[in-house]
């Protein structure tokens, strides 16, 4: 059996304030941090070969604390990145967005995302993280396992598109909490009658 485990970064302080990140460089505050050296053990005796990690500073920290206590280097990758949320909302609360840019809160409140000026949709999101993770995928070996680490919006609609899912189904998927993982498992069954696939074992673990 193959394993993929998608873990999502630690607390910084825009979480805990309700300020939206996107591509912006945030790093751990002190609870982020916390919470990715109790989740590195945890993972690192999953004896994982790979630590791949979206480059912005609260992934990447998350990774290293992990890599780390695995005795491995981690990869950063740019596909990894949470949406990219354009100019005007980062930084903001929902509230303050609202405020200050009425007209593209209402358009993302009616779910069109594809007019707010920056903004990446979910397509956009599964175009370039997908590859990267089906590439992850087919590295691993027969028994091994690869841990990625992102961002939570970012893993919600790049799994179900992995896993060939039909639909919209990533709102019916729960918010992952701060250094929450999934875990991702290739093997057969007979729930699919022996034949081998990629299958959701588990959804926001938490230490």
């Amino acid at each position: 059996m193959r394993r993929l485990v998608l873990l999502r970064h630690g607390r910084t302080e825009w979480n805990d304030t309700g300020r939206a990140q996107g591509h912006a460089d945030v790093p751990l505050d002190e609870t982020g941090e916390a919470q990715a050296k109790a989740v590195a053990p945890v993972l690192a005796a999953l004896s994982p070969v790979a630590v791949w990690s979206s480059d912005l500073a609260r992934a990447a920290g998350t990774a290293a604390v992990l890599a780390a206590e695995a005795g491995l280097e981690p990869a950063h990758d740019a596909r990894l990145r949470e949406f990219d949320i354009g100019p005007h909302r980062v930084g903001l609360t929902d509230e303050q967005y609202a405020a200050a840019h009425p007209e593209e809160h209402a358009a993302l409140v009616a779910g069109d995302a594809a007019s707010v000026p920056g903004r990446e949709t979910p397509d956009d999101v599964v175009a370039r993280f997908l590859p990267a993770l089906t590439s992850y995928a087919d590295a691993l070996g027969e028994g091994e396992t690869g841990v990625v680490v992102s961002h939570g919006a970012a893993l919600r609609v790049v799994v179900p598109a992995f896993l060939g899912w039909r639909g919209e189904v990533s709102e019916s998927l729960g918010v992952l909490s701060n250094c929450g993982w999934i875990v991702l498992e290739h093997g057969a069954s007979a729930w699919t009658g022996g034949v081998e696939r990629w299958r959701l074992a588990a959804w926001n673990r938490v230490v």
